[in-house]
């Protein structure tokens, strides 16, 4: 079986998780795994935009790098990421070969979709790379990238997303997600204040060090990556992200350097496929307010749809000041909200809505709602 059809027989959404399954598994074939260092980023916002700056900047000073990341818009392929490059098919379908062999049939069929991909990254990861970044699913202390011992963690803005498995307060989420720090730590710029507590209290908890990253690098580093990201057009809450890849790649003992980021590729963060199309990966209310930074003078068309369990209300209020018109884009997912309730609440906040049938030329449009939302629009763009 490929490992497309392999994947295709596993669900990508659980209702509940068994969370002692891929450590048990894992401690039984950890011996197969000699691991590279490996930074562990975990978070709500800024987890795959400030991985892959991280990875980068490794892989500019010569170094052999992976990120792992997820989920992927497009291509199964774009999870796993080597040297620059998305990781091939031959590469995938040797190590799936590889990994049914290590994992016996009744442990195989357990792991889910992305416990099995973690294992097959890494995998591939611990043959080719001095460094990985390893980007956390939707958790922290239970997620499968947890399981592998890390040189440092990086935790990114923690907020409001997936309160079904993390809890419907910032505490739940921020312990759960902080709970897996077992060394030292490296906290971006948070907007949930109770955060930064959280985190002091975890380091004393492992007795390792806190570093913030707002304040870790010189003034003069901080001033001269604003003026490169206004230089390069890029939205000003890439400065956040960035400025705590940078802070990594110190603590790491490399010095850094601005131009470093040049020729840096971000896939659906905040991309501008067109001159009037912006796509857009984010899916939860401190996305929204990200973009209701960045439009702030502009009134877009923006193509939307959300997950059923998303707070699409919120996020539709939040960015309502630049909406020119909601354009729904249709979505084959079975967790999708109803159409019947997505209008409901764009009725009630007196925002216009169609359904999306074309781009028009004279009109700026904002994709965003989810990786499926980005991820239709590209196909039918196709």
């Amino acid at each position: 079986m490929t490992l497309g059809e392999f994947l295709q027989s596993k669900p990508l959404y659980y209702k509940t998780i068994n969370y002692d399954r891929f450590p048990n598994i894992f401690k039984k074939i950890k011996k197969y795994f000699k691991l590279p260092k490996i930074v562990h980023i975990v978070g709500t916002n800024g987890k795959g935009s400030t991985g892959r700056a991280l990875a980068h900047l490794l892989h500019v000073k010569g170094l052999h790098v992976g990120h792992y990341s997820s989920p992927h818009i497009v291509r199964f392929n774009e999870r796993i990421w080597i040297d620059g490059e998305d990781i091939s098919d031959e590469l995938l379908e040797t190590t799936h070969k590889r990994l049914q062999v290590l994992l016996s049939q009744e442990q195989s069929k357990a792991l889910s979709y992305f416990e099995y991909t973690t294992l097959l990254a890494m995998l591939i990861f611990c043959e080719k790379c001095d460094y990985v970044v390893l980007e956390a699913g939707l958790g922290g202390e239970f997620d499968a990238t947890n399981v592998f011992q890390k040189c440092l963690s990086i935790i990114t803005p923690i907020g409001y997303d997936h309160e079904s498995f993390l809890g419907s307060t910032i505490e739940q989420i921020a312990s759960t997600k902080l709970r897996s720090v077992s060394g030292n730590l490296l906290l971006a710029k948070q907007y949930e204040k109770e955060v930064y507590t959280f985190a002091y209290n975890r380091v004393k908890e492992v007795n390792s060090n806190l570093f913030l990253a707002q304040s870790y690098l010189s003034d003069e580093f901080y001033e001269e990556l604003k003026s490169w990201v206004k230089y390069k057009n890029y939205p000003a809450f890439f400065i956040d992200n960035f400025s705590t890849a940078f802070c990594a790649y110190s603590l790491l003992g490399y010095e850094v350097d601005v131009n470093l980021l040049e020729n840096l590729k971000l896939y659906g963060r905040c991309q501008k496929i067109a001159s009037n199309i912006t796509i857009d990966v984010g899916h939860n209310p401190m996305a929204a307010m990200a973009l209701l930074e960045h439009f702030r003078e502009k009134k877009v068309v923006l193509l939307y749809n959300s997950f059923n369990d998303k707070e699409y209300g919120t996020i539709l209020e939040i960015l309502k000041p630049i909406i020119k018109e909601v354009q729904i884009l249709e979505i084959d997912n079975e967790r999708k909200v109803l159409e019947s309730k997505l209008e409901d609440v764009l009725t009630s906040q007196g925002t216009k809505y169609s359904i999306f049938k074309k781009i028009e030329e004279d009109e700026e449009y904002l994709v965003f709602g989810s990786f499926s939302v980005v991820e239709r629009f590209l196909h039918l763009c196709q």
